[in-house]
């Protein structure tokens, strides 16, 4: 049996992962336009984490339901979770005729708020906020969780940036625990996101704590761009990694991250 120490120290840990999931379909040449979802959810698996940040997830699709025979009944974000990650939220924001697509969160934990801001730069691509409450056991706030994939341009990021920075400011205490993580299309060398999101809300990304600048993460097979980040405030990083190679390339085109966090000590 654990001692109450031990019990508080573990409850002190957060394990996340972030992943855009390329809509569930191959980015390999050879697979390419082949659900991959049945894989996908069992790579996550391994990962294992608490939380997941989710990119590029499809909530309905007719055609895909009716061309592909293991197209599952559900929305890619509850097949995904299955009975490992009780809790989910999805932004939906990309509709079209045959269904639509957005950003997920999957959570051991309750989310007991969720709301997904529309921050598109113009009409032809749709981008949101996802932003969660969760209630960890133990904690005493509500832990903030903003899922993002911004703009493949540089003026909508810096648009999508800004709002963002506002949302945070205006809706999250500032003694609150807070994780922003997600495709942040910020591949410039000068990591427009750090400065202008995460620097003036004393934010860090985690693999700049630990390597001193984001990870490579795109392609998934060998990765050159740093896409993907992992923003925290009110934790210390205990680890972070990137998963890539043949493993990983056959599943998506972007490498998931992970990274252990411990609560800090208030």
């Amino acid at each position: 049996m654990q001692s109450p120490e031990t019990a508080a120290g573990a409850q002190r840990q957060l394990s996340v992962a972030t992943y855009n999931i390329h809509k569930g379909f191959s980015f390999m040449p050879l697979l390419a336009r082949r659900p991959v979802l049945h894989a996908l959810r069992e790579e996550l698996r391994t990962l294992n984490p608490d939380l997941v940040f989710l990119q590029e997830v499809v909530g309905e699709h007719a055609t895909h339901a009716a061309r592909h025979r293991d197209w599952p009944v559900e929305s890619q974000y509850e097949f995904l979770a299955d009975s490992l990650w009780q809790s989910h939220a999805y932004g939906k924001n990309a509709v079209y005729d045959a269904g639509h697509h957005g950003n997920a969160m999957l959570s051991r934990y309750p989310i007991t708020h969720w709301d997904n801001e529309d921050v598109s730069s113009h009409r032809f691509e749709r981008r949101g906020l996802l932003h969660c409450e969760i209630a960890v056991p133990g904690w005493k706030d509500p832990l903030h969780c903003v899922c993002v994939h911004l703009a493949l341009t540089a003026r909508g990021r810096g648009l999508q940036l800004a709002r963002l920075r506002q949302r945070i400011e205006r809706l999250v205490p500032a003694g609150a625990p807070l994780i922003v993580a997600g495709d942040f299309n910020d591949w410039y060398w000068r990591h427009r996101a750090t400065h202008e999101l995460a620097h003036p809300l004393n934010m860090h990304e985690v693999f700049e704590l630990f390597r001193g600048v984001p990870a490579r993460s795109y392609p998934a097979l060998l990765p050159v761009l740093r896409l993907d980040r992992i923003y925290v405030r009110g934790f210390t990083v205990r680890d972070a990694r990137v998963h890539h190679g043949r493993r990983w390339g056959r599943v998506s085109d972007h490498a998931p991250l992970t990274a252990k966090l411990e609560l800090a000590r208030s």
